[in-house]
């Protein structure tokens, strides 16, 4: 089981972030590294008291997000700041509202597009046994697609 004092989760958080920045940071712009970090904050902050089922701080995981949208799909300063806060209104009190002040309206399509999904998701597992599971794979992945012809990020960051 995980276990770290909250001075060594920070050090990890910050490392991560680094990690995050470190292979594109020549390429951003000071407005990119200005919207990456407002949303790693924003998403810190909106996290700060969630853990993953390992006991793990849940950051790490729109952190690792971020960085399979930047090193490996190779998307810009928006898509990796939609991926630090995919799970913001999913978990969290933030609103899209929010997101869309904040960030603008392109980070809140991808962030707003990839909590549909979530929610789509979670109506279809009403259902029971192994229609459940075909019908909540099928639909989540109609539900991608469609979402995908407003802003095919949106189906990249989720497949992140």
């Amino acid at each position: 089981m995980y276990s770290a004092t909250i001075e060594e989760e920070n050090k990890e958080i910050s490392k991560r972030y680094k990690d995050l920045l470190k292979g594109t940071y020549q390429t951003l712009s000071a407005k990119d590294k200005k919207l990456i970090r407002a949303a790693f904050e924003l998403s810190v902050e909106a996290h700060s008291d969630q853990r993953r089922k390992s006991g793990e701080p849940y950051i790490y995981h729109p952190i690792a997000v971020a960085k399979i949208v930047a090193y490996e799909i190779g998307l810009g300063a928006t898509s990796i700041a939609a991926a630090l806060l995919h799970d913001v209104v999913e978990d969290t009190d933030v609103t899209i509202t929010q997101i869309e002040e904040e960030f603008g309206i392109d980070v809140a399509c991808i962030v707003d597009g990839l909590t549909k999904i979530v929610e789509i998701r979670e109506h279809e597992l009403s259902r029971s046994g192994d229609e459940k599971k075909l019908l909540s794979s099928a639909l989540t992945f109609r539900k991608m697609l469609i979402a995908s012809i407003k802003d095919v990020r949106i189906m990249v960051v989720k497949l992140c």
